[in-house]
């Protein structure tokens, strides 16, 4: 089975490497090269590294255009896989696969609809999530599912830590379903439930800023779910401080620290087995490790070292 094989960042190299163990992948279709870095030198998309180590063509094209079009024509391709690549097919293009389009999407859809889900699942402290492999239609993950695997959360999980881990399951479960359409057996379809759709939105680094009147829960949440990126991010004495690993500290300690006044922000003490202990909108916040923006990441108290007047002092001001 020929496949034209769609898709960006580091979650989709597991897909890829499945896809082209068992099949023939007809060219690679990733975005362009991407300035970053202080010298803004064009880096390559993980997909595009993992498709040159496998000696794949790649495609990297601004715009899928008619030209585009005509060239994936001529690659004759069966079937459209897709992970995480991140534009909307026109029919046009769909209509070139014999088999159509499916697309690996790591949450339990139709919950988390979007360009995020595991972020999201993470900030809604969802007690599972999981990966489905969808027909690919019109609307953006609306299509039928055909498979889904669910996965437990322990609640420590990171977006860093649970992409990775959904990303093999996802490869895992794309392999299935590539090895029974390419035996002809037909794959049946379960329409989603429109009504139980949630969705989320692309990530922006606002999103990251600490709001320290929110409940401790929620903060801890936002630490583990805006890791690798945005980060969760605060201002010490006028600078940046992103908050690195964080837990909400026993509601039988806090009482004591919030009997006085104080607003949330303040960071009350520290706590020999937890951290620094930040007062927030409701209960405490424990920091583990942080770091001052373009300095080191520091356990909390090599930090409390080298700024021993942050006790005292608000964060966020």
């Amino acid at each position: 089975m020929r496949i034209l094989f769609a898709g960006t960042p580091a979650l989709a190299v597991p897909s890829l490497m499945k896809a082209a163990h068992a099949h023939e992948v007809a060219a690679v279709l990733t975005s362009p090269d991407q300035p970053a870095g202080r010298g803004r030198a064009l880096v390559c998309s993980p997909v595009k590294e993992a498709a040159v180590s496998l000696d794949l063509e790649v495609l990297q094209p601004e715009k899928l255009d008619e030209a585009f079009n005509d060239r994936v024509k001529s690659l004759g391709p069966d079937i459209l896989v897709v992970a995480a690549y991140g534009k909307i097919f026109r029919q046009s293009l769909l209509a070139l696969f014999p088999l159509g389009g499916i697309n690996v999407h790591p949450s339990l859809l139709p919950r988390f609809r979007g360009p995020s889900p595991i972020t999201a699942a993470i900030l809604a402290g969802d007690n599972e999530t999981g990966v489905s492999i969808q027909k690919i239609a019109r609307k953006f993950d609306t299509g039928d599912i055909l498979a889904q695997e669910r996965a437990p959360l322990k609640g420590d999980e990171t977006t860093a830590t649970l992409t990775e881990a959904l990303a093999v399951r996802g490869a895992e479960l794309l392999a299935v379903i590539l090895a029974e359409l390419a035996s002809g057996k037909p794959v049946a379809g379960r329409v989603q439930e429109e009504e139980a759709a949630t969705y989320c939105r692309t990530l922006r680094k606002e999103d990251g800023v600490v709001r320290w009147g929110e409940p401790a829960e929620e903060l801890e949440r936002k630490v583990r779910a805006f890791d690798p990126w945005p980060r969760a991010a605060t201002s010490l004495a006028g600078e940046t401080l992103l908050l690195l690993k964080s837990h909400v500290y026993p509601d039988t300690l806090a009482a004591e620290y919030l009997r006085g006044g104080g607003v949330p922000g303040d960071v009350l003490a520290a706590d020999r087995n937890h951290g620094l202990l930040v007062r927030t909108g409701r209960g405490i916040l424990a920091v583990e490790r942080l770091q001052l923006q373009f300095k080191k990441p520091l356990d909390w108290r090599s930090f409390l070292n080298g700024h021993p007047a942050i006790i005292g002092t608000r964060l966020g001001a």
